[in-house]
């Protein structure tokens, strides 16, 4: 199988139960949710989002097979590491359409800790090391169970206490960015102190000016 890939990069992860951790990110093209052009956008069921996984274009960007893919992630660790394991995120759009457990397995064999970031309306395939979920309004969630459920806030139709009965570690929300950014982290914090199953995840990437 080729995977189309928009872009793979080494990083710190901004979000998160892992914020301020060394990671590749492999970021796959293609999402259910939105095409990914603008035109689209006012028809897409989620229209906040902020990330390009249109095309093949970025940097790493192409098809690649298993092996291929496998090896370009870990050629892209630092030579001196050598405690623990080389860390991987399978971003997107969305990486369920495509990540399947033939290329877990080629992570693995490299190494690598594989984590993924989904919107849970697919089903993830065995050996994932961790799963991080994060749900958008007017979706069917498939993904029931993980390690991080990380929540855009506010969202019409997916308030948090939709999401508390499932089968999660980590209950993050996180505020949504946008005009509205500096109210929308108000609210969200105060959220999390009224209601302290929720801790509170800020996308420190953009703080910090990097991918």
């Amino acid at each position: 199988m080729a995977y189309k890939i928009k872009e793979i990069y080494y990083t710190l992860q901004g979000e998160g139960a892992h914020s301020g951790r060394p990671a590749v990110f492999c970021r796959f093209t293609g999402c259910n949710l939105w095409s990914g052009r603008e035109e689209d956008r006012t028809k897409a069921i989620c229209q906040f989002c902020d990330t390009d996984f249109w095309g093949m274009d970025g940097e790493n960007g192409g098809k690649y097979t298993e092996q291929e893919l496998a090896a370009k992630v870990a050629s892209l660790w630092p030579k001196s590491f050598v405690k623990g394991k080389p860390y991987v995120v399978c971003t997107g759009g969305e990486p369920l359409l495509q990540l399947d457990e033939i290329l877990v397995k080629e992570f693995h064999k490299k190494g690598l800790e594989v984590a993924i970031e989904t919107n849970g309306t697919y089903d993830a395939p065995e050996g994932i090391d961790w799963i991080c979920m994060s749900p958008k309004a007017n979706t069917d969630i498939v993904l029931r169970k993980g390690n991080e459920l990380k929540l855009v806030f506010p969202q019409k139709g997916a308030e948090p206490h939709k999401y508390e009965h499932l089968d999660y570690e980590h209950f993050f929300l996180q505020p949504m960015d946008g005009p509205e950014a500096a109210k929308n982290t108000q609210l969200t914090l105060d959220y999390c102190l009224k209601n302290p199953k929720w801790s509170l995840s800020i996308q420190t990437h953009k703080l910090l000016n990097i991918p």
